[in-house]
């Protein structure tokens, strides 16, 4: 049995796969260097009862299957870093997990036999020097990263390579990205 859909789209197993192919597919849609685009998770059978007019903006209706519904959140803010932005959200109740998009440069582990000396050591590595190494990098790929997590401590992952920007060719997987899947669950701990 095959896991391509009819329109060359990977099947989806269950509804966090499923939202997260949905919004890899949006950021598809956009096309290549966009910004960061962050989302909301929520079960549609609750969004269509408490939030009906939303719904409808949204394309929501009782044919709609339940699951998980993607709401994108307001423009994340210019030249702060992603990880100190993630650091100031806190997610009310209603919402059930949520999501983020990314492009990022990526090399292969082979890459780093190659890296500079001074760039190797973590603690005194330049992250300019390091960004600057691996955009020259004649190996780099670049990617874009839809990650997702619910409350519930649940992880999806899809990763599109621009080499191969084709729904048939997108990679899934809880543990893809398991730094940025940290980070947006820790949106959701209490403090």
């Amino acid at each position: 049995m095959s896991n391509i859909a009819n329109e060359g789209a990977p099947l989806a197993a269950g509804p966090l796969t499923q939202a997260v192919l949905e919004i890899d597919a949006y950021a598809a849609g956009l096309g290549w260097d966009q910004p960061a685009r962050l989302f909301a998770l929520v079960h549609t059978a609750g969004l269509r009862t408490q939030e009906p007019g939303l719904a409808a903006q949204l394309g929501i209706d009782e044919h709609t299957a339940d699951g998980l519904t993607p709401v994108e959140q307001d423009e994340l803010p210019a030249g702060q870093p992603l990880d100190e932005f993630l650091a100031t959200i806190a997610w009310p109740g209603v919402i059930a997990g949520c999501a983020l998009t990314v492009e990022r440069l990526m090399l292969p582990p082979s890459a780093e036999a190659s890296m500079p000396d001074h760039l190797k050591d973590a603690a005194d590595a330049d992250d300019v020097a390091l960004a600057a190494w691996v955009a020259a990098h004649p190996e780099r790929q670049e990617v874009r990263m839809t990650v997702a997590v619910l409350r519930d401590g649940a992880r999806e992952s899809a990763l599109r390579l621009r080499a191969k920007d084709s729904p048939a060719d997108v990679l899934t997987g809880p543990e893809l990205v398991p730094g940025l899947a940290d980070a947006l669950s820790a949106t959701f701990e209490e403090s």
